[in-house]
């Protein structure tokens, strides 16, 4: 009785040894779609979970170099200077969210930051292009609606009328006192 106890451990382990050869991948992932040459396995659903909302890509996208190009091999100092970063390194270009901008920035990766652009208001027309503005998060914004005349001509004179307003005079005088008695 005393060596069946000794011998438990053993028993148990040799069940516990787990085998590390290849594993049949085909028997496991079975619901794969092909898709020129790649097997894609598209994400199932769990019971009571919900599924990712649909998502549809941007048709832009707004490319900043955020590295130096010195230093770089001459095939990615080509692919900058192609998409027109090869200046200073606060400049930024928009492409177009194709597949060659895609293998291209996908080379540069490293080099750049990609932020896809947005459009909060709808899409610019041919006029409003002089007007847009592209922020740094992506959002492109139409600047050229600034409301009826009336309307700013009575914001000015409301402001103007203002007793404590902020204006050059009151800022000078301000500025002058914290001179001459800064404590």
């Amino acid at each position: 009785m005393n060596s069946e106890r000794l011998l438990a451990p053993l028993r148990i382990s040799a069940w516990l040894v787990r085998s590390y050869g290849k594993h049949n991948k085909k028997y496991l992932y079975k619901d794969g779609q092909k898709f020129e040459g790649i097997t894609y396995y598209p994400r199932q659903a769990a019971v009571g979970c919900h599924s990712d909302p649909p998502v549809e890509p941007a048709k832009l996208f707004r490319v900043q170099r955020i590295r130096p190009v010195k230093g770089n091999p001459y095939w990615e100092k080509r692919i900058l200077k192609d998409l027109g970063l090869d200046g200073k390194q606060s400049d930024f270009t928009v492409v177009k969210n194709i597949p060659e901008n895609n293998a291209r920035l996908w080379k540069i990766k490293h080099l750049v930051k990609v932020v896809p652009v947005t459009f909060p208001y709808g899409e610019p027309t041919a006029q409003d292009v002089r007007h847009t503005v592209l922020k740094e998060n992506g959002e492109c914004l139409v600047t050229k609606d600034l409301g009826p005349l009336e309307a700013r001509l009575a914001a000015r004179d409301q402001f103007d009328s203002q007793a404590r307003r902020l204006d050059t005079d009151l800022l000078r005088k301000d500025a002058r006192l914290k001179w001459l008695n800064p404590w």
